[in-house]
């Protein structure tokens, strides 16, 4: 879990990391806001099973609230990550 975050509503924000699967190729990286229901790709198609696959993800929330980011990874063969990484931010409107 990467820790809590606070951001400004109509600011973007961005999250970045690694991922990698024992020897097997990652070919997408996938981020979910939705609680899984809907994913969306980040291709990395072009690693290989010896290097962390570095990903980023920018997201500019509309609406003050708070937010769960998922994101999970998927090899050549398929296999998707057992358990996804989670993100938690909040937005909010600044005073004044």
């Amino acid at each position: 879990m990467i820790a809590p975050l606070a951001v400004e509503v109509g600011r973007p924000v961005r999250f970045e990391g690694y991922a990698e699967d024992y020897g097997v190729p990652i070919v997408t990286v996938q981020f979910s806001l939705d609680d899984g229901e809907n994913w969306t790709d980040y291709d990395v198609s072009g690693s290989t099973g010896d290097r962390w696959v570095h990903w980023t993800f920018e997201y500019t929330p509309e609406e003050p609230g708070t937010y769960c980011l998922l994101v999970r990874s998927v090899n050549e063969r398929g296999e998707v990550s057992p358990e996804p990484d989670t993100a938690a931010f909040t937005a909010f409107v600044p005073e004044g």
